[in-house]
């Protein structure tokens, strides 16, 4: 297997090429303007309630939760 071909989730957890967001320097940091504006899109597609208070490790969770109820962001 070449480097190209090997995916974040076989990448050593040293890695930055993806980190999940538990190990997030600035996790804990308020979601940031896109992911806000993002999530509120997602929620009233999903019609759930929007918590703006979400942390930005908190909002990439629910963001990948979101996305696969609704279908948004899938690769076609």
């Amino acid at each position: 297997m070449t480097d190209e071909t090997k995916d974040a989730a076989s990448e050593p957890e040293s890695s930055n090429q993806e980190k999940r967001p538990d190990h997030w320097a600035t996790g804990d940091e308020a979601m940031t303007g896109a992911q806000k504006s993002y999530l509120q899109t997602l929620c009233e597609e999903a019609d759930v309630e929007f918590d703006e208070t979400l942390s930005k490790a908190q909002a990439s969770r629910w963001i990948d939760e979101l996305q696969s109820r609704t279908g948004r962001g899938r690769d076609h």
